[in-house]
């Protein structure tokens, strides 16, 4: 009787309070799936998200870039028009004067031995003195003496010609390409003076192979850089800038302004 209910009562209860602690446990475990779950449906929401968004993020750089090259592309092909225009306007005005123009149409060996025909002594003199020093000091850089002898009389006259100083004719050969006759700078200018291959449009006969030519290469060279000082209206370090694509920077002007005092020379 009453020994059998109290029994009954406390197993029941024990039970009944194992149960609900069950049902407790698995409602939280059900909670946390759940919300687990979600947190996972959120990281691929998102994750999916991030992809999306370095895609759209890589498209539009890569449509940047583009637009940003076709730019660059058209204000240099603006640059060349306008170039090619100012340097045949002054090519008819050099023929006009009964002045040769920039461009080679033939070897002019027979003008060079003829330039060095001075007419004074000294003149003479000082010419084979600084010929000599020269020389010497490019031996390190060319050892053949043939070919030493050819290039520095071919920069003499070509400098002489254009209006230009030696030193830094030279200056700025040694800074632009070591005196390497073959030299190919990584935007494709060729060379002793790396001209671009578009000045062979622009003042040659369109091939760009000629500029590996000793004479042609020291031409244009000097040409181009006249062509700029005389745009900058005598100022050397803006032409200098120019000539390199960094106009206004000091980096190039003060390299080839130190190069050019290892070139100076006193015949005295």
């Amino acid at each position: 009787g009453p020994l059998v209910a109290a029994a009954f009562d406390k197993r029941y209860g024990f039970l009944k309070d194992k149960r609900e602690d069950e049902l407790a446990e698995l409602k939280d475990s059900l909670r946390r799936d759940a919300a687990l779950r979600a947190k996972t449906a959120r990281q691929r929401s998102g994750a999916k998200q991030r992809v999306m968004d370095d895609t759209e993020r890589a498209e539009a750089q890569a449509t940047l870039t583009r637009m940003q090259q076709e730019r660059a592309k058209e204000e240099r092909l603006r640059s060349e028009r306008e170039l090619t225009q100012e340097v045949r306007k002054k090519e008819r005005e050099l023929v006009a004067k009964g002045k040769q123009p920039f461009f080679l149409h033939k070897s002019e060996l027979k003008k060079l031995e003829l330039a060095k025909r001075f007419d004074k002594l000294d003149d003479r003199v000082g010419y084979l003195k600084w010929l000599g020093a020269a020389s010497q000091r490019l031996q390190r850089r060319k050892a053949e003496h043939h070919t030493r002898i050819e290039f520095l009389e071919t920069v003499w006259y070509e400098s002489r010609r254009a209006g230009l100083e030696l030193p830094l004719v030279l200056g700025l050969i040694q800074v632009e390409s070591g005196f390497r006759k073959y030299a190919i700078s990584s935007a494709g200018a060729r060379g002793y003076m790396q001209v671009m291959p578009f000045w062979a449009r622009v003042i040659g006969d369109g091939d760009p192979r000629r500029l590996f030519h000793l004479q042609t290469n020291l031409r244009f060279g000097c040409v181009i850089l006249r062509h700029y000082l005389d745009r900058e209206k005598g100022d050397l370090f803006m032409a200098l800038g120019r000539y390199n694509g960094s106009r206004g920077r000091t980096e190039y002007p003060n390299l080839v302004f130190g190069a050019r005092r290892a070139w100076e020379f006193s015949a005295a």
